[in-house]
């Protein structure tokens, strides 16, 4: 039996072996469990595990939790005293006050590790194979071992340098850290093919150039992480501009004009992403970025009435203002990135039936009441003409029908601001098509950087560099002037620093870009909701006990972060 595999995907902790095909633009995997391989196969099969458990580090509860719950833009409460309670663990994230047993931090930790372990087997394999692609291969393994020490430095403020498999890692550090992961990435950057050969799934050329500019954008932090104020040098804003140029230059990708496409299911093909995690249907990837903000009592498909969301997080009212602020007396939907309606419902009330293949949900920040399927001891409603029954929700599913699904503004830790309806919430990657349960099936590819990351992060360099507002604010305008589905965000008549924290939240909300930004522009140590901790050793996340304690027979390896 043969699975098309596209990007690289092998069965969690398995070493499965591949066979290769190629289509019109990148090249494609099978799985198959043939007998005897090929050294095509074999070679395959040595690189498969460097990409595998990126769907599970990009998980709801590990890399997104620690890069938005742990900022202004994601907060999670204890809903109704009854679901998302797990100990205190989320309240603790976003009050910084996260402890080493926190089984999100090495959930994470341990996604990180295994798949740097991965990277260094597949090179090691690959030593001596004889295949054509043997050099490619050794290339991409290498840079996601870069990319996942990049990672590891951003949350934990440590790099791991190992080559031969039955060795003892070397712990790095600060600069030396920078350093070693700037020269893997520079050691691969000329053998990677272009995007157009690979796609978006696979470490590519444009994809390493990108790494490389927010390597450098972001060194100044790794170097000094709790440093009172960060010393951005000269020749790493050179540098961000350097790449970023070569990437905006390649034409290797092009920004979006419909910015809900860039999160749809059908995004692999979406030329503004440059490097991402592969999630088509046939992956069986997960939905958890559509389901995880979303009410229980939302239930985005006709053809599934078990699939629903789970009242995760919301956004904070700090963060919303911040839109508020941005257009006045303009309602913040002005913006096409804040938000796309999809059911005529809300502005048609008559509007109250729906053929299946018309229902959609809406997407970015939702506010207010929610309409949608109705759902009634476990089957949706219909219409005398067959047509899906549409109308207010209520959470039914929580015994609660007299709640309405009505998001409101305030979130926080109070019992008050802690109820199923609490905080307006977000719907950016679209609900997948398959996922009948809610959870699973993912179809949408999620974003590790796309091209209007590049357009703002050399916007940011040419500020600390030179403060070249000019420059800076014609890259931020055109990112914004190419939203062109819809009525684009006007254009901004200046540019500072904190104008472009802010678009870039505008811009990337959701995308687990919130922490490092909110560290390198002086905002982590802020206050908003139900935060208060300014202290600085918490820019970077505890060590695992597990971790440690494993580590304990190396005396001195493996160290406690300062603060924890």
């Amino acid at each position: 039996m043969k699975k098309k595999l596209t990007t690289i995907f092998t069965v969690a902790g398995l070493l499965m072996l591949s066979n290769a095909c190629t289509d019109l633009k990148e090249q494609v995997l099978d799985e198959t469990l043939s007998a005897k391989l090929s050294e095509e196969e074999t070679v395959n099969g040595l690189l498969a595990p460097t990409y595998a458990l990126l769907p599970n580090l990009f998980q709801h509860t590990t890399y997104f939790a620690l890069q938005e719950i742990s900022t202004d833009e994601a907060i999670l409460p204890y809903r109704g005293g009854t679901d998302w309670g797990d100990n205190g663990i989320y309240l603790a994230l976003h009050a910084h006050n996260t402890t080493s047993t926190d089984p999100n931090v090495n959930n994470t930790w341990n996604q990180l590790v295994q798949s740097i372990s991965r990277c260094i087997t597949a090179i090691e394999g690959l030593k001596t194979a004889t295949s054509p692609n043997t050099a490619l291969y050794t290339a991409e393994a290498r840079g996601m071992r870069a990319y996942y020490n990049m990672v590891m430095l951003d949350l934990f403020g440590i790099a791991f340098v190992k080559e031969e498999p039955g060795t003892t890692s070397k712990i790095i550090r600060g600069d030396e850290a920078v350093k070693y992961i700037e020269s893997e990435f520079l050691a691969v950057e000329p053998v990677l093919r272009p995007k157009a050969t690979v796609g978006p799934g696979r470490l590519n050329q444009a994809a390493v150039w990108s790494l490389l500019a927010r390597l450098y954008l972001n060194a100044a932090v790794y170097r000094n992480i709790y440093a009172p104020t960060f010393d951005f040098k000269a020749e790493d804003m050179d540098k961000v501009i350097q790449y970023t140029d070569k990437v905006i230059n390649s034409g290797q990708a092009k920004l979006s004009p419909d910015y809900f496409a860039i999160f749809g299911n059908d995004n692999h093909t979406n030329e503004e992403l440059i490097f991402a995690v592969d999630q088509r249907a046939d992956l069986n990837g997960h939905n958890r970025m559509a389901y995880f903000s979303i009410s229980g009592d939302q239930f985005p498909l006709a053809e599934f009435p078990a699939a629903n969301g789970t009242d995760g997080p919301g956004i904070t009212s700090d963060f919303y203002q911040t839109w508020v602020q941005a257009y006045g007396a303009v309602d913040p939907s002005r913006d096409p990135r804040f938000y796309q309606q999809n059911m005529s419902i809300y502005t048609n009330a008559a509007d109250t039936c729906v053929n299946d293949a018309d229902y959609k949900i809406n997407r970015g920040i939702l506010r207010g009441q929610q309409y949608g399927a109705l759902r009634v001891n476990g089957a949706f409603l219909r219409c005398p003409d067959g047509k899906l029954k549409v109308g207010k929700l209520t959470y039914v599913t929580r015994n609660r029908s007299d709640l309405p699904v009505s998001f409101s503004e305030m979130i926080d830790f109070t019992t008050a601001g802690s109820n199923y309806n609490t905080g307006y919430r977000v719907e950016k990657y679209e609900f997948s098509s398959k996922s009948n349960t809610g959870r699973n099936r993912g179809e949408a590819d999620i974003v590790i950087v796309r091209l209007a990351d590049v357009y703002l992060m050399r916007a940011e360099a040419k500020l600390r560099k030179s403060n070249d507002a000019a420059g800076a604010l014609a890259d931020v305008n055109l990112v914004r002037a190419s939203r062109t589905k819809t009525l684009a965000p006007p254009a901004l008549t200046s540019m500072t620093l904190d104008l472009l924290f802010r678009e870039r939240g505008f811009e990337f909300y959701w995308e687990m870009l919130r922490r490092p930004d909110m560290i390198r522009f002086g905002k982590y140590e802020g206050k908003w909701t139900e935060k208060t901790n300014a202290d600085v050793k918490k820019r970077i996340f505890p060590i695992p006990q597990t971790a440690i304690d494993g580590a304990s027979n190396l005396p001195g390896y493996l160290q406690q972060n300062d603060g924890y």
